[in-house]
């Protein structure tokens, strides 16, 4: 049950929050107490489920919509986030301690397939949209917060089957080096976190048995990632603990990288 954690008292926001690696953040979080934000671009549905699970489990949640990609994205987040959060909480303090820049979509094709359009709707949901929400969030984020991004270990080992995506994140890599430094002097620490080949829809392919066991076998651990081996991560990250840990892109691949 949530309320007693290394979270309490704290106010985070999740993108892309919902589903996945996002939903198993955004409910370790508030396991841990605190209230969370659950961002969704597209499927209300599952921000819904996601919100009552958590409280279910005796958490605090509240869904925020923001569809990602498109013109004054950023904005229409936060403004939702900001009334949202006076909505569910009026006794909140206004702002938040921990900002997770999860959202993101996938583009599982080699350089010669990749038209202009898929580079720059990648680009549009997975960099620009975290960029200019960093940018806009930055007088939200209490001093002694915490900015996570979840990017990916394609960042650092060569897939050409997934050149834009990687391409995407390693983008955000650079964001979390330069954040790390320039917000530093607030106690504000900026860390990002790089899963392998985890289990989530944004996977289809890993339903068919062959791809599942190729997959698997990239990780020393001979298995998928599962969101919770993320959100774990995240979590501590996020706390306390980690306030001496800033600037870093923590592997979080089942060691996927030793393999190859």
């Amino acid at each position: 049950m949530a309320g007693t954690g290394r979270h309490q008292g704290r106010t985070a926001l999740v993108t892309g929050g919902s589903r996945g690696i996002g939903r198993a953040i955004s409910a370790r979080l508030a396991r841990e107490g605190a209230l969370v934000a659950v961002h969704y671009g597209h499927d209300e549905a599952a921000a819904d489920r996601t919100v009552k699970e958590i409280e279910a489990d005796g958490g605090r949640a509240f869904a925020v919509h923001a569809v990602l990609g498109v013109p004054g994205d950023a904005a229409t987040l936060w403004s939702a986030f900001d009334r949202e959060l006076v909505r569910y909480a009026p006794d909140a303090a206004p702002g938040l301690d921990v900002l997770v820049n999860n959202a993101g979509i996938t583009l599982p094709r080699t350089i010669e397939h990749v038209t202009e359009e898929d580079y720059d709707r990648v680009f549009a949901i997975n960099t620009k949209a975290p960029f200019f929400i960093l940018q806009q969030g930055l007088d939200r984020l209490r001093d002694g917060g915490r900015i996570i991004t979840v990017s990916s270990a394609a960042a650092r080992i060569a897939w050409p089957t997934i050149i834009a995506y990687a391409m995407t994140k390693a983008a955000l890599d650079h964001v979390t080096l330069s954040l790390a430094v320039q917000l530093a002097p607030r106690g504000i620490t900026v860390n990002s976190v790089s899963p392998g080949i985890t289990e989530t829809e944004i996977n289809p392919t890993l339903k068919d048995p062959v791809i599942r066991r190729t997959l698997s076998a990239h990780s020393v651990f001979d298995r998928l990632g599962a969101p919770a081996d993320i959100a774990d991560v995240v979590a501590f990250v996020a706390g306390d603990d980690a306030r001496w840990v800033t600037g870093q892109c923590l592997d979080a691949s089942g060691g996927v990288h030793l393999g190859l």
